[in-house]
């Protein structure tokens, strides 16, 4: 196969770029990105491509226009409202998806801590652990298929997620590889963020848009994705918690500062939400001394959602290995 020439369509910082070029070099291929940030001036850059990588900067209909060398166009991540699908179709252009190492990493664990919550794992592994059957008179005996101490520690608040509502706040890539494993769950999937997708999109995606406010009090289970920036800092607080049902699950996979942190302590103090599963916080490590440690609904871990890390570099091999793949799969059947 002859050298493959690849062009991100975003404008990279240099140490991304360097990291881009070197994994594509690994694997014969030339990289290069975008010198500019305009539709015009793409659509120059554009006109002798080949192989096109689409992430932040949605490609257009108009930078279409001049890419007469274009072969396939490769979306780093799952969302395909981030090309003109129809157009690309038309001319008969092919575009492949890939899911990110890092953003599924991310998904699985926010659906662990989603499970923990509602499954009372971590109290129902002490009780087991510690014995805690003592204390209601009860002494051990075998089991049969019909004979068993189901439920032997009488924990209440059980959840079973089955046709409930989950509410995603940040609706991107993470937020994407979330709601196609919570449908698995049978959930009804909401969602929120800074710009709606066009209703069409939606409806092929299976989820429904909610204003802020109506997501928090609709949703039975929120999970909060968006990047923390001075428009989300705080972005839940005592309004939004107030809001939400008293039997619901807050799960925070993004950032810290994306909540109020003694907001959420009191709600969760007062029993105004059922449960919160955090991977992370305002202030990491937590301190020792956090009013969340206090607490016994709550299920915390030490900001591990990322996975086994070096997300960005596995990110990157990933997308190149899927380009490879179909532009050999492109040779081979042509």
């Amino acid at each position: 196969m002859a050298e493959l020439s690849i062009f991100h369509l975003d404008k990279l910082p240099a140490d991304q770029k360097q990291m881009w070029r070197e994994n594509a070099a690994a694997m014969d291929m030339r990289f290069d990105c975008a010198l500019s940030e305009g539709p015009r001036e793409l659509a120059e850059e554009l006109s002798e491509a080949r192989i096109v990588i689409v992430n932040k900067t949605k490609l257009t209909e108009e930078m279409l226009v001049s890419a007469e060398n274009l072969q396939l166009v490769q979306i780093e991540g799952r969302l395909e409202n981030k090309v003109p699908a129809a157009e690309l179709k038309r001319r008969g252009i092919p575009f492949a998806e890939a899911g990110l190492p890092s953003t599924i990493a991310v998904a699985e664990h926010a659906v662990a801590l989603i499970l923990s919550c509602a499954k009372k794992i971590i109290p129902a592994h002490e009780m087991t652990k510690t014995g805690a059957y003592r204390g209601l008179g009860i002494e051990p005996k075998e089991t049969t298929e019909r004979s068993h101490g189901f439920q032997w520690m009488k924990i209440e608040g059980l959840v079973e997620l089955n046709g409930l509502k989950l509410g995603i706040f940040g609706y991107g890539e993470i937020g994407h590889e979330i709601a196609l494993r919570m449908k698995s769950f049978n959930m009804e999937i909401f969602y929120h963020k800074r710009r709606r997708f066009d209703k069409e999109y939606e409806n092929k995606l299976g989820i429904e848009y909610l204003d802020k406010d109506e997501l928090f009090k609709t949703a039975d289970v929120i999970v909060l994705n968006s990047p923390l920036t001075p428009q989300t800092q705080n972005a839940v607080s005592e309004h939004e918690l107030t809001l939400m049902k008293s039997s619901a699950i807050l799960v925070n996979v993004s950032r810290g500062g994306v909540v109020d942190e003694p907001a959420l302590v009191k709600a969760l103090q007062e029993k105004e939400i059922a449960c919160a599963g955090l991977d992370v916080f305002v202030e990491e490590p937590v301190p020792y001394d956090h009013p969340y440690l206090s607490l016994d609904n709550i299920v915390l871990t030490p900001h591990i959602a990322g996975g086994k890390g070096g997300g960005r570099r596995r990110n990157i091999q990933t997308v190149l290995g899927s380009i490879k793949d179909n532009i050999t799969h492109s040779e081979k059947s042509g």
